[in-house]
């Protein structure tokens, strides 16, 4: 499993990232083939089609970074990593506190950006 300067070194990765892609909207993309029209998506057309998009788990004792590579067959893990304190608090405030998978928005979104983007 890769870690963040893993992902930071692999330029074509990093550009492959998809920052809108949200945890229920692969769901859609990817699960609920007859459904996405509804969505307004544009249907994915064959396993070739593939996400890469981040999620942060919150359902230990501290939340971990996903990196994910999703395609109509299967979700893999390419990278996982820690939330560094100074985003832990508040991202863990900013969802009540409550247990779950979550889209990467506010502070994690921002710090992530700037650890592989600058």
């Amino acid at each position: 499993m890769m870690k963040l300067n893993e992902i930071r070194e692999d330029i074509n990765l990093v550009n492959a990232i998809d920052w809108h892609m949200t945890p229920e909207e692969a769901v859609v993309l990817y699960l609920e083939w007859g459904n996405n029209w509804a969505h307004g998506i544009n249907p994915i057309r064959s396993k070739n089609d593939v996400s890469h998009y981040f999620v942060v788990n919150n359902w230990g004792e501290n939340p971990v970074v996903y990196l994910i590579r999703r395609n109509s067959e299967e979700a893999v893990e390419l990278a996982s990593f820690y939330l560094p304190e100074t985003v832990k608090e508040e991202f863990r405030e900013s969802v009540g506190y409550n247990k779950g998978v979550y889209a990467v928005e506010g502070i994690v979104k921002d710090w992530l950006q700037k650890e592989l983007l600058n």
